[in-house]
């Protein structure tokens, strides 16, 4: 594949989403299908007048059927698809059924409702759908074909990548999601993960679950099902993404929201922070001690913990003094956390645990 440099003002380089190399492998197959030649490098048209290239790994054409493997890159975007041998096979549909699509080895299936695809229909998201259509088309009318064909995608040892991915929470069973809205991986964007948590909300509300639970990371999961007895389904791997867990929730209610996760992440929610990252926002010992303080913590105690060197350290002295620093911290992050529902008809409490998992505060 060939591109241009380095993208943004980050100086990062961007990459192609599978629903991108999807296409680029079947505009290829399907050229072959027809001429007998693969083009290679094949260009596939993107929006944004993107008009990116891709040099095909493995090409094959034999009994009327033509394969296409190409090798995602997903630029410096740390993407478990980065590498991944994406496939199309092509081959002569029925007359006038269009483009027919089918998983392959590695490509899930959605066996959940909730997603923008029919239960039982292959985890090829609606956007490379729509790309693809239009480059079969394309090709159809450039060589004389029909545009029927079936479509099949591929990607290896994808049943082994969706393992790293939300795909199995959410009913994607047997390998990855083809995915992709504008073709283009953005470094560090993070969108596949707050896409992940929009889908998670929409599979739980499916499921008709009035509880979900947000949490930060796999301890907080297993604490929140120990006291809730939530299945799987209602626990939205939230990680740093706080806001993307809310926001949603506004415009598409479930009765019942749980948040749940270390001191540290949720300090920095009760502090007004809905992206939890370290590299995007730090932990206030200010605020923390502002909060001891308007609980009656004595001036030594204020002092120790506006020292603090993190929120556990002010966490381990408020409790040696008696004081709920954890209830206080869970307090204002339910606090942030109905400021950005503004009124949704969302209940909610928050859990805050130490590292050992824990219950240290709740609200």
């Amino acid at each position: 594949m060939t591109r241009a440099g380095r993208e943004g003002s980050t100086g990062l380089r961007y990459g192609w989403t599978t629903g991108a190399c999807a296409t680029a492998a079947t505009t290829a197959a399907y050229t072959a299908l027809l001429t007998g030649e693969f083009p290679d490098p094949v260009s596939i048209e993107l929006p944004n007048e993107k008009r990116p290239s891709f040099a095909l790994a493995t090409e094959l054409l034999a009994d009327g059927t033509a394969t296409v493997g190409v090798v995602k890159d997903a630029g410096d975007d740390p993407d478990v698809t980065h590498g991944a041998l994406v496939s199309a096979r092509v081959t002569p549909g029925e007359p006038g059924t269009g483009v027919t699509f089918r998983a392959g080895e590695g490509v899930g299936t959605v066996t959940k409702p909730g997603l923008p695809l029919a239960v039982g229909e292959p985890a090829i998201n609606p956007m490379p759908r729509q790309f693809i259509r239009e480059h079969v088309a394309a090709v159809a009318a450039r060589h004389g074909g029909t545009g029927d064909v079936v479509v099949e995608i591929s990607v290896e040892h994808g049943e082994e990548l969706a393992r790293r991915t939300w795909n199995p929470r959410l009913g994607i069973l047997g390998g990855l999601s083809i995915l992709g809205t504008t073709g283009v991986v953005v470094p560090y964007s993070c969108s596949s993960w707050i896409d992940s948590i929009r889908r998670g909300i929409d599979v739980a509300r499916a499921a008709g679950h009035r509880h979900v639970a947000g949490c930060t990371g796999s301890t907080s999961e297993r604490v929140v099902s120990e006291l809730h007895g939530l299945p799987e389904d209602a626990l939205l791997d939230m990680g740093d993404f706080a806001g993307a867990v809310l926001k949603y929730l506004r415009r598409h209610p479930v009765p019942r929201l749980t948040v749940a996760g270390g001191i540290g992440k949720l300090a920095k929610l009760a502090d007004g922070h809905l992206d939890l990252h370290s590299g995007r926002s730090q932990v206030s010992t200010e605020s923390l001690a502002a909060m001891v303080r308007s609980a009656g913590g004595a001036p030594d105690l204020v002092d120790g913990v506006r020292a603090a060197n993190t929120a556990l350290d002010a966490l381990q002295q408020c409790q040696a003094a008696g004081l709920p620093l954890g209830d206080l911290v869970a307090a204002g992050a339910r606090d942030t956390a109905l400021g950005v529902l503004r009124g949704a008809p969302v209940e909610v409490d928050v859990v805050v645990i130490d590292r050992g998992g824990t219950v240290v505060g709740q609200a």
